[in-house]
């Protein structure tokens, strides 16, 4: 396994962020489902941004829970 650069992997796949003029993105914690074509199989991998600790991942991570479960996503 090797560490490959998140960015053009979620690019293929249409990965978009809605944001308004002046907000930037500090900070990220990247949940994804690979699949294994060879044997088959399905995992899955996580990625971070540069110096998020396990406490940010599980603040990032309770945070968009309670969204999806209660304030809810537009779809793009």
């Amino acid at each position: 396994m090797t560490d490959q650069p998140a960015g053009p992997m979620l690019d293929a796949l249409g990965v978009t962020l809605d944001l308004d003029e002046g907000q930037q993105l500090t900070e990220a914690f990247v949940i994804g489902k690979v699949s294994d074509f060879e044997s088959g199989g399905t995992g899955l991998v996580l990625g971070t941004s540069e110096g998020l600790d396990w406490i940010g991942q599980r603040g990032l991570l309770d945070a968009a829970r309670y969204t999806l479960d209660h304030v809810g996503v537009q779809e793009a």
